[in-house]
């Protein structure tokens, strides 16, 4: 796991089919002060440990418990596009 908050303990966020959605996730909640990361539940196979795309278990974002919450009102939020102005 991460070092960030040591006396934190980490838990499920959400579970995303491939490895490039979870670091959007990540990337989001990490552009809010929350940490995160993932947890590839397929790192070894025929594609190795640096395939991004769908996999059959998914891949599982985690959040510091304490920050649970926030993580899941930053997902659950809207967000907008930028214009093509």
């Amino acid at each position: 796991m991460n070092d960030n908050n040591l006396d934190d303990d980490w838990t499920p966020l959400v579970t995303l089919a491939s490895g490039f959605e979870a670091d959007i996730t990540v990337a989001l909640l990490e552009a809010h002060d929350v940490p995160a990361e993932r947890d590839g539940n397929d790192t070894v196979g025929i594609f190795g440990p640096g395939f991004q795309g769908a996999t059959a278990r998914g891949v599982t974002v985690l959040v510091p418990l304490s920050r649970l919450e926030e993580a899941r009102a930053i997902l659950a939020s809207p967000r907008e596009l930028p214009d093509d102005d």
